[in-house]
């Protein structure tokens, strides 16, 4: 069964997502912005799966998240500083993220 949000809040320069079941999840808001799920970012496959674009993740410091929306019943959207504002986080995916976020916060740390 998929997770989903209970509650979204910033919370200084992070994302807090209290889930469904009582997990809860903290997410700098410049991590979310590397790792966002967009074609800018991780380019768009064919229908051979050969994979187009996409710049691959890059740094954003300062970046803030500036405003988020529910898409459906699976994604959040967020909006962020730079403008950027395509990348649709699925509820895996977020999920999926804790695995990057120890190492991410270990090379950039203030």
């Amino acid at each position: 069964m998929m997770k989903r949000p209970k509650d979204v809040q910033i919370i200084g320069q992070e994302i807090a997502i209290l889930w469904q079941d009582g997990e809860e999840d903290y997410f700098p808001m410049a991590f979310l912005r590397e790792f966002s799920p967009s074609a800018e970012n991780i380019g768009e496959m064919d229908i051979l799966g050969n994979v187009h674009g996409g710049t691959g993740p890059m740094k954003h410091p300062g970046v803030t998240v500036t405003g988020w929306e529910y898409m459906g019943n699976y994604a959040l959207r967020f909006d962020f500083s730079d403008g950027h504002g395509t990348g649709l986080f699925s509820f895996d995916y977020i999920v999926g993220l804790r695995k990057h976020l120890k190492e991410w916060s270990s090379t950039n740390k203030d």
